[in-house]
């Protein structure tokens, strides 16, 4: 249990500038025992990188006092910004909306629990300084992490990487640094069911990566739960790639070839030899496997379809209800 701490904010500071050189976002829900903590934090990081800069906090739709905590900073400090969704729409629309936002040359992004430490930022600034315009980061994991957690992360990252062709290593965070081509370019990418650590990658650019010890989480609970880690994996495989649907055909071919054998074996039996066609068990075993398979293929079909009518309906993604110190919010219809 972490022991309590007296916040002690810094001394006045500049406004903030229309362009600054660096913005950080910040996707928080229900984070009220960590805002005031990472706020001071960057407070110590930032001036040391001689650099303008903000801080953009992205409520996604949090049940406790996350956006007056956030409205708070603001008064403090005005290069302190938020936005706050009607509801929970995600981390990775948060995440997005934050991006959105920003004015930045580079934007950062990154976590509200302190397990992004902040003080590897002068590290991503130094080598998007020297010439990436994307700056990943690998985790290293702590050694509380379960060993199933760790196991499913790895073996989803592969899978990941050979659905999609394209690589994602085992570790990649949504702690990151980009340039500001780059986010504009991630900006004008429309689909729904966003997987963003998928689509950094896919957008390229020359790019670097460093390693970072996870942190523990400075207060409260995840809400990373196994349901949301299970959605975000099927969407990142649904979203990138048609090899499901493929290997399906395969699948159906294959057990389609066994299903016609049978039947031939079947009418060789009936009109060449005396005996009864036997076999009756194999039969319905292959017919319990099409269907199977056919039920698996449908449901496939179903849901790439389910993500075409999403498409074609263009409801927002998310939908901003307040705002604190961004003069012009962007939101998901002006995105678009």
């Amino acid at each position: 249990m972490n022991p309590t701490v007296t916040l002690k904010y810094p001394a006045p500071v500049a406004l903030p500038q229309a362009h600054p050189d660096l913005s950080i976002v910040i996707p928080a829900y229900s984070e009220e025992g960590n805002l005031e903590q990472i706020y001071l934090e960057l407070s110590k990081i930032l001036p040391t990188l001689q650099l303008s800069w903000e801080i953009i906090f992205a409520d996604d739709g949090s049940l406790d006092q996350s956006w007056q905590i956030i409205q708070d900073l603001h008064q403090k400090d005005q290069r302190v910004k938020g936005i706050r969704f009607s509801r929970n729409f995600g981390h990775q629309y948060a995440l997005y909306a934050g991006l959105a936002q920003a004015k930045g040359r580079a934007v950062i992004s990154m976590d509200a629990d302190l397990q992004h430490p902040p003080s590897v930022i002068p590290e991503l600034v130094s080598e998007w300084q020297n010439g990436s315009r994307i700056v990943y980061t690998i985790r290293l994991d702590h050694a509380d992490i379960s060993f199933f957690k760790k196991t499913t992360s790895r073996w989803f990252y592969k899978l990941l990487s050979f659905l999609s062709g394209v690589k994602l290593e085992s570790g990649t965070a949504d702690f990151r640094l980009m340039d500001r081509q780059v986010v504009d370019s991630i900006l004008r990418l429309r689909e729904e069911g966003l997987f963003l650590r998928g689509l950094v990658k896919w957008v390229g650019y020359p790019s670097s990566s460093i390693t970072f010890q996870s942190g523990e989480r400075f207060r409260g609970v995840s809400h990373y739960n196994l349901k949301k880690m299970v959605k975000l994996a099927w969407a990142g495989i649904t979203s990138f790639s048609l090899v499901p649907l493929r290997i399906g055909i395969v699948i159906g071919i294959i057990t389609s070839m066994a299903a016609f054998g049978e039947l031939a074996y079947a009418i060789y039996a009936k009109l060449f030899t005396e005996t009864a066609v036997p076999g009756w068990a194999s039969a319905v075993s292959i017919l319990s496997i099409l269907f199977g398979v056919l039920f698996i293929l449908v449901g496939l079909l179903g849901e790439y379809i389910g993500r075409i009518l999403i498409e074609v309906r263009g409801r927002p993604r998310f939908l901003i209800s307040d705002h604190v110190g961004v003069e012009q919010v962007r939101t998901d219809d002006a995105i678009r």
